[in-house]
């Protein structure tokens, strides 16, 4: 028997953690259609791995890494994204 993958959204993900992103949600109540679609541009793609690399714990931004870049995201663009821990 295999196990289904386990997944969770960006913004719970732990310094220094690498996952592997899943799904683009739709931003609801926050910024519309364009917020994803930003994500996206910036390279938060299915298939491609990121690293947080730091957390506010004031609930300020996350610092992550996708490719050789680096982002501050907010937590509720983090949390529209679908991730797979490593």
């Amino acid at each position: 028997m295999t196990l289904a993958p386990t997944l969770t959204t960006l913004d719970s993900l732990k310094t220094g953690q690498s996952a592997t992103v899943i799904h683009l949600a739709p931003a609801g109540a926050h910024g519309g259609a364009d917020v994803p679609r930003r994500l996206m541009e910036l390279g938060f793609v299915p298939g491609e791995r990121i690293r947080m690399l730091r957390r506010s714990f004031t609930g300020g931004p996350l610092a992550v890494k996708v490719g050789q870049s680096t982002f501050a995201l907010r937590r509720f663009e983090a949390a529209l994204i679908s991730i797979q821990p490593e």
